[in-house]
């Protein structure tokens, strides 16, 4: 589709999502090699951080190696995530089994990330009721649940603890053998694809173990560093991408679905956060997220092209935020509820933000 010879006004209305998508189009394509290098790449990493951490001795290099080993298990989760939007290869059953492989350090079932991910959050982003990952609550909301859940819900919004909310409301109750209650549907692959990550999970705290035996070291030190502190790193990571993805000011949340349909969520409702030193790249540019919610078919090595495009072609629609800390922690200051009545995030004793 030809692009238009001028950007698109903001006074102007947002052009309909195929002809947005279809600017975009030629930077769907995708390429089997480049993946795979990636994918051969991460696991060497992950693969070497490991064998760091059984065999320097200095605790403080293990730390580090646990620490990193947690950041590349985030990389290879994202090459699976791509692998689960059909975006990685152009081989639909190739990008399947590499997103299964991805995933499994990350211990995500790839079926129930498709359903929770896909179907559910991309399906329907920012819609109470439905997207249910970082959804906020109401005044009304909040004030009915009890004490302890209270708490819970503090912290979880506190800016400290984006990994504890990811590994216990997202992976412990949705993606690790969930409850009826959080899946309905029994399909049988959701739980071969837990089972996939339960044996990898129990073959990775095995060969740490015996890892430990062989060179007379503690246990309990090397599964602590080589399976224990990358997980929680990974969560961390992935609560804290998820959070600031969807967490902003200038983000909005319905409950109504024709208001939600009105308003083109797909380039509204997601934040383009910046770094310095190109550190997005070191992400796999999931950073670049308009783009990728506008077309989840654009594969990551694409999709800083195509979110410079849209940028330039969409002029002042986009969230674009450059990252600090302090932002970060105004933000988890000021978005704890959401007022739908009044279209703004609020603190848990009502308060609007001083932009408000």
């Amino acid at each position: 589709m030809t692009l238009p010879v001028q950007p698109v006004p903001p006074t102007e209305p947002l052009p309909h999502r195929k002809i947005l998508r279809g600017w975009l189009e030629p930077l769907a394509r995708r390429t089997t090699l480049y993946p795979l290098l990636l994918l051969l790449l991460d696991y060497g990493l992950f693969v070497g951080l490991q064998a760091l951490i059984v065999f320097v001795p200095n605790l403080i290099v293990k730390a580090l190696c646990a620490l990193v080993c947690g950041f590349v298990i985030g990389r290879l989760f994202i090459i699976g995530h791509d692998g689960c939007h059909q975006s990685l290869t152009p081989s639909r059953r190739l990008n399947k089994w590499l997103g299964r492989i991805a995933f499994l350090p990350s211990l995500t079932p790839y079926s129930l990330w498709e359903v929770g991910h896909n179907v559910v959050h991309h399906g329907y982003t920012n819609l109470k009721g439905f997207d249910f990952i970082w959804a906020p609550l109401t005044r009304a909301e909040y004030l009915a649940l009890s004490r302890p859940r209270r708490l819970i819900e503090r912290v979880y919004r506190s800016g400290w603890a984006p990994g504890l909310y990811y590994m216990v409301e997202i992976w412990w109750r949705r993606m690790f053998f969930p409850t009826r209650r959080a899946m309905p549907s029994r399909r049988p692959i959701f739980f071969r694809d837990c089972w996939l990550v339960t044996v990898f999970a129990l073959g990775w705290l095995a060969l740490l173990a015996w890892a430990a035996f062989a060179t007379h070291q503690s246990v309990w030190l090397l599964l602590a560093t080589g399976f224990v502190i990358p997980f929680l790193f990974w969560c961390s990571m992935i609560g804290f991408v998820v959070y600031v993805h969807h967490t902003h000011e200038r983000v909005s949340w319905y409950e109504d679905r024709a208001a939600w349909t009105r308003a083109q969520p797909f380039v509204t409702t997601t934040v383009h956060l910046t770094f310095r030193w190109h550190f997005g790249a070191l992400m796999h540019h999931i950073m670049e997220h308009t783009a990728h919610h506008l077309d989840m078919s654009i594969p990551l090595y694409r999709l800083e092209e195509a979110q410079a495009q849209l940028e330039t072609l969409l002029p002042q629609r986009i969230v674009i935020q450059p990252f600090s800390w302090r932002w970060y922690f105004a933000t988890a200051h000021y978005c704890k509820l959401y007022d739908f009545e009044s279209a703004c995030w609020t603190q848990f004793d009502g308060r609007k933000s001083a932009g408000d």
